[in-house]
C-alpha cells in the first residue's frame, strides 16, 4: 500500500468519524433535552453545545485516525522481512581518489 493511500484513507476515516460522532451526539436524548425539546423549552441550555460539541468533534476525528495509523503501522511491520541472523560486517573499502587530485584544493 502506498504512503498516499494510507494518508488519504486516514483522512477519510477521520472525517467520517468526526461527522458520525456529531450526528450520534446530536441524536441523543440528553442533547435534545439541552437544546430545548422539552415542554415550552424548559431546560434549554446552549452551554452544553458550546462545551460538548468541540470535544465530540475532536474525539470523533482523533480516535479513528489513531486506530487507522496503528493498523497501518502494524501491517507495515508485518510485511517487512525481519532477519533473525545478524549480517556479517563487510570489509571497509578504501576511498578511491582520482590520481593527481587532492581533497584540499582551491
Amino acid at each position: 500500500m502506498s504512503r498516499d493511500a494510507v494518508t488519504g484513507g486516514g483522512c477519510a476515516v477521520s472525517f467520517a468519524g468526526a461527522v458520525g460522532a456529531v450526528v450520534v451526539w446530536w441524536q441523543t436524548s440528553r442533547t435534545q433535552r439541552h437544546l430545548g425539546n422539552e415542554f415550552e423549552n424548559n431546560g434549554q441550555d446552549f452551554g452544553a453545545v458550546l462545551t460538548e460539541l468541540p470535544f465530540v468533534f475532536l474525539a470523533g476525528a482523533v480516535v479513528p485516525a489513531v486506530v487507522w495509523g496503528l493498523g497501518a503501522w502494524l501491517l507495515g511491520r508485518r510485511r517487512r522481512p525481519e532477519s533473525s541472523e545478524p549480517s556479517e560486517p563487510s570489509e571497509p573499502s578504501e576511498p578511491s581518489e582520482p590520481s593527481g587530485v587532492s581533497e584540499f584544493h582551491a
